[in-house]
């Protein structure tokens, strides 16, 4: 007789590696009720929940499509009611999960361009870091007055401009993380693949994309909160005399400021801690426990993550029929990428020795679809950037020589804040983030804490940390760095939990063995370990800090504008302003600072992580 799934407690674990034990649901959280009890073990429990979730996702999606297909109104009045409230939260939440479905395809596609395509990797990688150092305001208004323009009579564009605004703060931090974990995929899986003459499809789905899990899943709640930083911006944006407000939670609040509402400023401020928190418990915390399966290690966890909501799933008889359908479809799919493209493309780089075989004994291979594909896309977005640039020099001839040089003031200082800010943020994550992250009880205890700190808007706060410097005397120049840092620390906090919770157990086991610790078991293991995760959340924190200036380097506090000289005050203005010129010369000097910055620094940094300090050599 099989044994009952609620019974069966072994985990599947990564190809080579030991089951890992996996704990029960504790009776306990249920209560001592009978009928709850038969409720829960019977799976029927767990059926309700999915169900009246699923109704909840039409009801959902019925308000949504409503205020998507109203008329475009001149001006949104924002009710700051409490009873408003919920379907303002509700609006934020579908804007913000729509954008990380996209950022999700965007990342998948674009990471492994970039991976696996050397010729388009040295245009692909440079792009990526100017993308995400341009602050949101760099592309609002122009993709606010397009998609407007293309939906005149209706609130689809700009409800579709808010949700790409979003996606500029998601898509990049999970876009870094993917293509890092892609060129640190260790020689022994590559070598495994071409053993069993995997195709770049199956090498993506059962090689890569597990590999990568866990750092893209602690990634991804980064980027969600890289999303609601800018909310306030993205839903109450105003252009010179005219209003793109959007109603949400972001422009309840933005109007809650400006009317000195402090009941409705504390109720926004509930009702986005609740929203965190439904978010983790219901969506991040199963998902990094179901992603431990995938820590490549030869022996087991010292304690295993659990998560009451994934416990419930694992009984509901609704997954299995969905779980059985969909494997059924995805291997019809699977097999037909299989037969549309056979081989991995000549130019995708394959480092293991077995691999390379046919190379040295002088065997060539046709083109395939997928490399003319590749070179066609290639060379499509390198005129498209020449296009871009060419309408980007046509607004520049007008910016005077005096206002080049005070662009460039202005951006040394407010790169200045940046490192600043970067190496503040390590000195305190780097520490916490280990700590955390090596201890299974301590993540299950903090992450929620973290997650709901990492998500809150920090230009909410704001208003509370001005009048703070205010007391201490603080000016807004050095204050804007910690404004800086209220958005950007998370980078570094999640990548370095993500780094810690990778570390092979037969590793620390090997350490205790030896009788390695304190600094030395830092120095020799801790830090080489976690080396190109702290890389990635040094890249996309510097790019959160650019992003975060606009927004740092000028507030307005009690009816007065607090500006501190840096790119970020300047950006803002200008977009404000509607002063396109001096706009684009500002995006233009940030985005050389950051290709300058990429090209000397970063591309080492990921050279020595992907060498030197890589598990796999």
């Amino acid at each position: 007789m099989q044994e009952p799934v609620e019974n069966q407690l072994i985990e599947t674990s990564p190809r080579g590696s030991r089951p890992r034990p996996r704990r029960a649901a504790s009776p306990m959280v249920w209560g001592q009720s009978g009928a709850v009890m038969a409720l829960y073990h019977s799976g029927a429990l767990a059926d309700i929940v999915i169900i009246l979730g699923i109704l909840g996702v039409f009801y959902g999606i019925t308000q949504v499509g409503r205020e998507w297909a109203g008329v475009l109104r001149p001006t949104v009045v924002i009710d700051l009611s409490f009873r408003a409230l919920p379907r303002y939260t509700l609006f934020s939440l579908v804007r913000g999960l729509a954008a990380y479905c996209i950022s999700f395809l965007f990342t998948i596609a674009y990471g492994y361009w970039a991976a696996k395509d050397r010729l388009a990797e040295r245009l692909l990688v440079p792009i990526l870091d100017i993308l995400q150092s341009i602050p949101v305001l760099g592309f609002m208004p122009g993709v606010v007055l397009a998609l407007v323009s293309v939906f005149p009579n209706s609130n689809t564009g700009l409800e579709l401009a808010a949700v790409f605004m979003i996606f500029t703060g998601q898509a990049w931090n999970m876009t870094f993380s993917f293509y890092n974990s892609l060129k640190s995929v260790p020689e022994y899986l590559q070598e495994a693949g071409t053993i069993y003459h995997f195709n770049w499809w199956q090498r993506l789905t059962q090689i890569e994309m597990p590999y990568s899990a866990i750092g893209l899943i602690w990634n991804s709640m980064m980027s969600m909160a890289g999303g609601w930083f800018f909310l306030m911006v993205t839903e109450a944006f105003q252009l010179g005399n005219r209003d793109f407000r959007l109603p949400g939670i972001g422009s309840y609040m933005s109007v809650a400021v400006e009317k000195g509402n402090v009941p409705a400023m504390i109720a926004a401020v509930v009702a986005m801690v609740l929203m965190i928190v439904a978010l983790d418990q219901l969506v991040w915390r199963p998902t990094v426990v179901w992603a431990q399966k995938f820590r490549i290690e030869d022996t087991s966890q010292e304690e295993s993550m659990d998560s009451w909501f994934l416990d419930l799933l694992h009984h509901s008889h609704i997954l299995r029929w969905i779980g059985a359908a969909n494997s059924s479809v995805g291997h019809a799919f699977g097999s037909l990428i299989s037969r549309l493209v056979r081989h991995v493309p000549r130019n995708i780089p394959d480092r293991s020795p077995v691999a390379s075989a046919p190379a040295r004994h002088g065997v060539q291979n046709r083109p395939s679809f997928s490399v003319v594909f590749a070179r066609v896309l290639f060379f499509l977005l390198a005129a498209g950037l020449a296009f871009a640039l060419a309408q980007v020099v046509r607004l520049l001839i007008s910016v005077r020589i005096d206002e080049w040089l005070r662009l460039l003031r202005s951006d040394l200082l407010t790169l200045a804040r940046v490192t600043t800010a970067i190496a503040l943020g390590t000195l305190w994550a780097l520490p916490v983030g280990l700590r955390i992250g090596l201890s299974p009880k301590l993540s299950r205890i903090m992450q929620p804490i973290v997650q709901v700190a990492a998500s809150f808007p920090a230009p909410m706060l704001f208003p509370a940390v001005i009048l703070l410097l205010a007391l201490l005397r603080v000016n807004i120049g050095f204050g804007s760095v910690v404004l800086m840092l209220l958005g950007t620390q998370w980078y570094i906090l999640f990548n370095v939990i993500a780094g810690a919770q990778a570390i092979p157990s037969d590793l620390k086991e090997a350490a205790a063995s030896y009788r390695i610790t304190g600094r030395q078991r830092f120095w020799t293991l801790y830090l080489p370990a976690i080396f190109p995760y702290l890389v990635t959340g040094w890249v996309t924190a510097t790019g959160g800090a650019w992003n975060a200036s606009i927004v740092a380097e000028i507030v307005t506090f009690r009816g007065q504008t607090l500006r501190a000289q840096g790119i970020g005050s300047v950006i803002s203005e200008a977009a404000f302003g509607a002063k396109f010129a001096e706009l684009a010369a500002a995006i233009l000097i940030m985005s050389l600072t950051v290709v300058l910055i990429n090209r000397f620094v970063w591309r080492r940094l990921y050279a020595v992580a992907s060498t030197q300090y890589n598990l796999s050599k």
